[in-house]
């Protein structure tokens, strides 16, 4: 599957970069960060049927950074969720595909996301459920380092932990950059590992930008019981597009269409 999730992960991001170019407005670099790990998920590792999308066993996705939709959508389309097409269709008035994702309109997304800090709760609530019910499926939550910065993220550590809830796994993206500026700047956020090893999590850092390591690490984390399990990625923002890459302004700004024809030149080009 090496070579072919490479393939899936520059798709992606050639998509990101078009859909983006093509609404006029959006959010490049959060999405291309945490391009690898969505992809990684989506097509090597979560149980789902994208001719049953509401599934009852099937694995659960929270996209609590909720603007890095994008790549949730790039994902989910070549997935086979909707038609790659409709992609170009994001942000505009009547899509099924707005600036961040909703559960009622789009195939696939399992939770209405934006309001940052509150994706590890819904995520924990699910794998309540999942417990109570007696099912068997993975809840998997992607949060921002500047997401993590939000109190609401620490309850639900401590609730996850106090309920050792040993089918959620969380993603920190940890590219260091938010809309303001350097996390480090902003409001420092570490030691994420140390903070969630306090709140009783199993916790893991890596390249978040090797699927190999991401695919060792979601292992080691399925193989942790009794508690949650956190993958503190580490990531540049605006991956794979050179003028993009750990440069803030790109957070919540689109490509022009000449910006996004090189930027995909590029990508396609590794």
């Amino acid at each position: 599957m090496g070579n072919e999730l490479t393939d899936i992960t520059s798709k992606m991001r050639a998509h990101i970069v078009k859909m983006l170019a093509a609404a006029g407005s959006g959010h490049p670099g959060g999405s291309l960060s945490a391009t690898d790990i969505i992809a990684s998920l989506y097509f090597k590792h979560m149980r789902i049927d994208p001719q049953n999308p509401d599934w009852a066993d099937r694995d659960r996705f929270v996209l609590g950074k909720g603007h890095a939709a994008p790549a949730l959508y790039a994902a989910l389309a070549i997935r086979g969720f909707f038609p790659e097409e409709e992609l170009m269709t994001i942000r505009k008035l009547g899509s099924r595909l707005q600036g961040h994702p909703c559960r009622t309109d789009t195939p696939g997304v399992d939770m209405s996301t934006g309001s940052l800090g509150q994706g590890l709760s819904v995520a924990n609530g699910m794998a309540l459920a999942g417990r109570v019910d007696g099912r068997d499926y993975w809840v998997y939550c992607v949060m921002g380092d500047g997401e993590i910065q939000e109190g609401q993220v620490w309850e639900a550590a401590m609730s996850a932990g106090h309920y050792g809830l040993d089918r959620v796994i969380a993603f920190v993206d940890h590219n260091g950059l938010q809309i303001d500026g350097a996390n480090t700047e902003v409001m420092g956020v570490e030691p994420i590992d140390q903070k969630f090893v306090a709140f009783g999590w199993h916790t893991q850092r890596i390249d978040g930008h090797d699927l190999d390591a991401i695919d060792a690490a979601i292992e080691a984390a399925k193989a942790a019981k009794g508690k949650p399990s956190v993958i503190v990625c580490e990531t540049t923002k605006g991956k794979g597009v050179s003028f993009m890459e750990d440069v803030v302004d790109w957070h919540g700004v689109a490509p022009s269409q000449e910006q996004a024809q090189a930027a995909v030149n590029e990508i396609l080009a590794r």
